[in-house]
């Protein structure tokens, strides 16, 4: 799988995931199997025309700690952040 990124990477080379149809039916890893058949490269991909791109930061911090950190930060009376 060529590593992509969304400042690199060949928008017509993407798969959009709207296109990704799952059976759900099917056993989790057919499930995973089908999906990364039908996306290619499932960290740079189209959604709805926009080059999506995930990263993973390898900082210690899980992402259940940072969702805490930021539900917390929102201010509950406005929904603003503080």
């Amino acid at each position: 799988m060529e590593h992509a990124t969304a400042g690199t990477a060949d928008r017509s080379l993407l798969k959009d995931i709207r296109d990704v149809v799952i059976d759900t039916s099917k056993p989790c890893k057919e499930r995973m199997r089908a999906y990364i058949e039908q996306i290619g490269n499932p960290y740079c991909y189209l959604d709805d025309g926009v080059v999506v791109e995930i990263a993973y930061a390898d900082n210690g911090v899980s992402l259940q700690e940072r969702l805490t950190a930021y539900v917390s930060s929102i201010d509950e009376d406005f929904g603003n952040l503080r």
